[in-house]
């Protein structure tokens, strides 16, 4: 879409666009872009939210009023949380809660292990297919570069790129093997549970925390972990 609207605005034909991923906005430097911190296929929220798609779409045309580009703004919410009525059946016991494990490296390993069959599972339902591999690095030598900035207290700050394409490489693996569960799923389910019950989204949570505290990297650090996965895991703590 970017190379699209290059060309267009080359005929005098203004384009604005939204953006999921705010690295590749900020790379291809399309004429406007609106970024939004939403899941990946969802440029507007969320379904059958008219009021909050319609303040995305004119926050988007609103970029019209900037004639010099290129234009990169930010949406300044999260999509609102759904709930579902229909809770998701799955027998994949996520054992941070109960493992006695101290170093990060044997307790998301350990996770990581309760999750193989099922990510396997649902690969081969999809032929194969996956969102996962964008970092060219396997989900154990992920989970295990992850767990070693813990360990020994160090951040990422040499090998960003990697590491945000580490990072969806993992949650996508998660969500993935999430879905291989029976069950009619929704998708803001997967998110809940992802966010609130599994090790490596407490993982995520600690990094960003770190990350936000660098110069420069706050912002990195929001994309890491959205407002909206702070709003679940702060609404379930007050559940339980």
């Amino acid at each position: 879409m970017c190379a699209i609207s290059y060309y267009l605005e080359r005929d005098n034909i203004m384009t604005t666009g939204i953006s999921l991923v705010r690295e590749n906005a900020a790379s291809m430097a399309p004429p406007r872009s609106l970024w939004v911190p939403f899941p990946l296929g969802r440029p507007l929220g969320v379904a059958n939210d008219p009021d909050f798609q319609h303040r995305v779409i004119a926050a988007a045309l609103k970029l019209f009023n900037s004639t010099d580009g290129p234009v990169l703004e930010d949406f300044p919410e999260d999509a609102p949380v759904q709930q579902t009525e229909s809770p998701l059946a799955c027998p994949v016991t996520f054992i941070k809660s109960a493992t006695t494990a101290t170093s990060w490296q044997e307790r998301l390993g350990r996770e990581l292990s309760t999750l193989k069959p099922w990510h396997d599972l649902g690969k081969r339902r999809r032929n194969g297919r996956t969102l996962t591999g964008v970092s060219n690095s396997s989900i154990d030598e992920i989970i295990q570069r992850l767990a070693a900035y813990l360990d020994t207290v160090t951040l990422p700050t040499d090998e960003l790129v990697w590491f945000k394409h580490a990072t969806e490489d993992a949650k996508n693996y998660y969500l993935e093997a999430i879905t291989a569960q029976p069950d009619d799923q929704d998708p803001d389910n997967l998110h809940t549970i992802f966010w609130t019950q599994t090790l490596l989204a407490d993982a995520l949570v600690m990094l960003s925390e770190q990350l936000s505290s660098v110069q420069g990297l706050k912002q990195f650090a929001r994309i890491l972990v959205p407002r909206r996965a702070m709003d679940m895991r702060a609404s379930f703590s007050s559940a339980d």
